[in-house]
């Protein structure tokens, strides 16, 4: 069921027409039945024009007579979720009511489904369009060219700018959605600290993030957390496969989020397995994480992306000066993150990577995006990052994922804590 009223969808319906104009229709795609045993998840494009998850379904939007009209596939049976929408008709009916189109706007860019983005998406569909054996064009595609064969005076458009732009914007909804992600965020990561012992599976501390998010009812995740250490944690900062052993003297990175209503998080951490950072790690972690909070107390609307950077760094360049960094490839690290643009890296939402771009313009309130400066020392192979999820307020900056520990010194006492994860782990171990 929807987190949201109809009014909801239908002020964002209303932003649509606005943008396609009165002598334009749209027709979104909803996701396909699964064929499995598992969870349907709508698309975000789709869920976020109406709210409905209906397998198989269609979105029609006339922009004449500014109306919505659902296509379902079983017309016996109407979506109990088709709230706000002006009609349900069955999928039987939809090339009528497309004849009386002239233009009309599809999404052109691949849809979103569970643990997926765009960007990881298009690399998908470009890896299966060089794939001689396998090369099918993808839904979307397929949409747009049946579009144009069935109706060849029917100017088809590409509706995913539009989206993407809107999406851009939270409302006070889509806020609050995410504020709950980001604390579910911060408390798996909080959980996870208090359960890190020598010994230890990755996948440990991964089962911590997804019981916490069950239990306080969200989707899941929304996407495969991210927990490397050792080597992994060092490097391979997309890492996800969680199967290696928590050791003595490594940092462990924790990268997770839940999907709470079709929204989500981000969140990155890096804690020592042992309790205790060493002077390496407390050196460059360290760094990293002053450089995270200057970087946050410097995000404002109106401000721009790249301006914020500039100000971080020219606020950092004291404090790196009089730094005694333990060798040169340190200080040169440092150096380079500085002028790192990712740190302000990428919007967050119905995707962890979602749409819409905050480096054009200036900051607005309502932005959501996620902070992650990373710092890489080749010759060691060293990479080190942290990660929070914020909001752009009007009076400046909301870090959603602001529960879970940062400091140095506050993840050392966390780590002392008790776990209450420990007897549960307990009842279940295998005997030896």
């Amino acid at each position: 069921m929807t987190r949201f009223p109809p009014d909801e969808f239908a002020a964002r319906r209303e932003r649509i027409f606005e943008r396609i104009g009165a002598e334009a229709h749209t027709l979104i795609a909803g996701a396909p039945a699964l064929g499995a045993y598992a969870l349907f998840r709508q698309t975000n494009e789709f869920y976020y024009c109406c709210g409905v998850e209906t397998p198989g379904a269609y979105l029609l939007l006339d922009g004449t007579k500014r109306t919505a009209t659902l296509f379902a596939p079983d017309p016996d049976a109407p979506p109990t979720d088709a709230v706000g929408l002006d009609a349900v008709s069955p999928l039987a009916e939809m090339a009528d009511a497309l004849r009386a189109a002239n233009v009309i706007y599809t999404p052109h860019q691949p849809a979103e489904g569970g643990f997926a983005a765009r960007d990881v998406l298009v690399r998908a569909n470009a890896q299966a369009a060089s794939d001689p054996w396998n090369n099918l064009p993808s839904r979307e595609q397929s949409l747009a060219a049946l579009l144009r064969t069935r109706f060849p005076r029917l100017d088809v458009r590409d509706l995913s700018p539009i989206l993407d732009d809107l999406r851009l914007i939270k409302s006070e909804a889509e806020i609050g959605l995410m504020r709950r992600a980001g604390k579910l965020s911060a408390r798996a990561v909080t959980e996870a600290m208090k359960r890190t012992r020598p010994g230890l599976r990755e996948n440990d501390l991964h089962a911590i993030a997804l019981y916490v998010y069950h239990a306080a009812g969200a989707r899941g995740e929304g996407y495969r957390a991210i927990v490397p250490s050792g080597a992994a944690a060092i490097w391979d900062a997309h890492y996800f496969h969680n199967d290696g052993t928590l050791k003595d003297g490594d940092l462990v990175l924790m990268d997770t989020a839940p999907d709470v209503g079709y929204y989500t998080s981000d969140i990155g951490r890096m804690w020592p397995v042992n309790g205790v950072y060493d002077p390496v790690q407390r050196e460059l972690y360290g760094f990293m994480v002053e450089l995270h909070k200057v970087l946050l107390a410097r995000i404002r609307p109106g401000a721009t992306a790249e301006q914020v950077v500039q100000e971080t760094g020219a606020a950092m360049t004291p404090a790196l000066e009089r730094t005694r960094f333990s060798k040169p490839v340190y200080e040169a690290a440092a150096r380079k993150v500085l002028t790192f643009q990712g740190s302000l890296s990428h919007p967050v939402g119905m995707s962890v990577h979602d749409v819409g771009d905050y480096w054009q313009g200036v900051l607005r309130p309502g932005m959501v995006f996620a902070v992650d400066p990373q710092m890489w020392v080749p010759e060691e192979t060293l990479y080190v990052r942290v990660e929070d999820t914020v909001l752009v307020t009007e009076a400046g900056v909301e870090v959603l994922t602001a529960d879970a520990p940062l400091d140095l010194d506050d993840v050392e006492a966390t780590l002392r804590e008790p776990s209450a994860f420990d007897a549960i782990a307990a009842a279940v171990e295998e005997p030896e």
